[in-house]
């Protein structure tokens, strides 16, 4: 039970960090168009991260990333101990990130730091089929989405400045910023809507995991066991881990990350309040399709798309390539680097 304790207290953690971690997804855009102050901007955000779960709760009426991330590993080769391990291989490198400055994403550290872990586990299990220990229905989605992602915020950003810039061509151009300025509001909000229910639900998932784990094969509930689901179970009968992962995110929020504002707020290319407002939208967009089909997704990486979408109206060249290719190889670096991470831990956590 200690072992179980430790977890989801660091879960949690990992949580709180992964919220100001990627504060500046919610954010960047409507402090760089100096909508709201810095302050302001994180409570506004905050907020509408911890509203998500009310939406997931009660409208959607299902955690369907939750499920999916407790399922990218089989069962066969889960314990308390490659949980463990994968969690504070996702905490070093989201605080190591953080501390650059770079936008990764905590999303795929989180399933990187989880696989890793497992891997490393199957290894010291005599007769084991390493091929199965990744669950590749699951995973092959969230891989192909690292791409799919920002590809899809791009377009979707590009297509929706297109439209407002032809639908606004003959406006006042000051009327327009003012209107444009008090519509950020909205999109930052829906996306902060879509920022908590991804990201809060990815926690919910691993805890989910060291429940379902403790309670079949270290202090076995029949409940558990015959359940047609482990993880509705688990939620249904755990209600405060899900409120308290969505708290936490939002907590997190509050506490911003500022390296990270200044690179997607003015780093990539500039934005004005039209453009926000259309980066926001497309990254909100992508986020619930990806929601409904129980995908999880980087909101670093799709709001980062977005931004390029805008950023290439104007011209290729508005676009400062070289940072986006900088953020590219920390993206592809993430789940493998947090995986040997993870497997490292896993063989210290293992003679202790």
């Amino acid at each position: 039970m200690t072992l179980l304790v430790i977890i989801i207290i660091l879960a949690l953690a990992f949580d709180y960090i992964n919220g100001f971690h990627d504060a500046a997804n919610s954010i960047a855009t409507i402090v760089a168009t100096k909508v709201l102050t810095p302050f302001q901007a994180v409570l506004w955000a905050a907020f509408f991260n911890f509203v998500a779960y009310f939406i997931s709760r009660y409208w959607i009426g299902e955690f369907k990333i939750g499920n999916t991330i407790a399922k990218t590993v089989s069962e066969d080769f889960i314990t308390l101990e490659v949980i463990l391990a994968g969690i504070i291989a996702a905490i070093t490198w989201n605080l190591l990130t953080w501390k650059l400055g770079i936008p990764s994403s905590s999303s795929h550290t989180l399933i990187g730091g989880f696989m890793g872990a497992a891997l490393a586990h199957a290894f010291t299990v005599e007769g084991a089929d390493i091929s199965t220990v990744i669950n590749y229905s699951k995973v092959v989605p969230i891989i192909l989405f690292i791409f799919m992602a920002p590809l899809i915020g791009m377009f979707v950003a590009y297509i929706i400045t297109v439209l407002i810039l032809n639908l606004c061509r003959k406006a006042n151009p000051s009327k327009a910023d003012k209107w444009f300025k008090r519509l950020q509001l909205v999109s930052s909000a829906f996306f902060s809507l879509g920022h908590g229910a991804n990201d809060a639900q990815k926690v919910m998932g691993i805890i989910g995991a060291a429940v379902i784990y403790y309670h079949t094969q270290i202090d076995p509930m029949v409940e558990y066991q015959n359940a047609a689901d482990p993880f509705k179970y688990f939620v249904d009968h755990w209600g405060w881990v899900p409120i308290t992962s969505f708290l936490m995110i939002g907590l997190g929020t509050m506490s911003g990350g500022w390296k990270i504002v200044k690179t997607m707020g003015s780093k990539i290319t500039k934005v004005t309040s039209l453009e926000g407002v259309a980066a926001e939208t497309a990254g909100a967009i992508t986020l619930y399709t990806a929601e409904h089909f129980g995908i999880p997704v980087s909101t670093t990486h799709t709001i980062t798309g977005s931004i390029i979408g805008v950023g290439i109206t104007k011209r290729v060249s508005a676009v400062r390539w070289g940072v986006t290719i900088s953020l590219l190889w920390a993206w592809i670096l993430t789940i493998p680097v947090s995986a040997v991470i993870a497997a490292i831990l896993y063989y210290i956590i293992s003679i202790f």
